[in-house]
């Protein structure tokens, strides 16, 4: 048996499979090797006085410590000591507010929840109510319509039948005047 072409798709599908792989770790790896060797470059290529940059000059507050951000804190406590006691103490609505129990708040929370729930069934009750009525007009227009069918079905069968006597008394009509003479048309 030869060894040399024994599965014509399989060569390719290796040669596929590695220049994939060959693709992606360039993807991948490309755009940082890419900057390494442009940072060398330019490294090698420029002098040193074009590597310092020249002094920031900013007219920037000096930052803030920790003791103007968290007032009241000390070195000592670790920042375990930050409250913030005076946050609405001007707002008598919030002050109310933060004073509140957590269980008065969670009543509050369920009693915010029954009136939404009341709410939701009341238009529930009205949707209900408004569908109803539709129906309820519809339903009598469908029995107008009943009606009016049988109104009309009751007729139809009474022109029916005076339409039978009709053509009864005109084909006795007819056969005395062909005794008479009449020809027809």
């Amino acid at each position: 048996m030869s060894r040399g072409r024994s599965d014509p798709g399989g060569g390719w599908l290796r040669w596929c499979l590695v220049l994939f792989a060959v693709v992606s770790a360039l993807g991948v790896c490309g755009p940082a090797l890419y900057w390494r060797f442009k940072k060398t470059i330019s490294l090698r290529g420029a002098s040193t006085s074009n590597l310092s940059c020249p002094p920031c000059i900013c007219d920037c507050p000096p930052p803030l410590s920790l003791f103007q951000v968290a007032p009241g804190s000390y070195p000592d406590s670790g920042l375990a000591n930050l409250s913030v006691s005076d946050c609405g103490g001007n707002d008598p609505d919030l002050k109310a507010e933060m004073e509140k129990q957590f269980v008065d708040l969670l009543t509050e929370e369920l009693k915010l929840q029954e009136a939404v729930s009341e709410a939701h069934t009341r238009h529930m009750n009205i949707t209900l109510a408004e569908a109803k009525r539709v129906a309820s007009q519809y339903q009598r227009e469908a029995d107008k319509c009943i009606a009016a069918t049988e109104t009309c079905e009751q007729a139809r069968e009474l022109a029916e039948a005076k339409l039978i006597k009709e053509r009864k008394i005109t084909a006795v009509w007819e056969r005395r005047a062909r005794q008479m003479g009449w020809e027809g048309e």
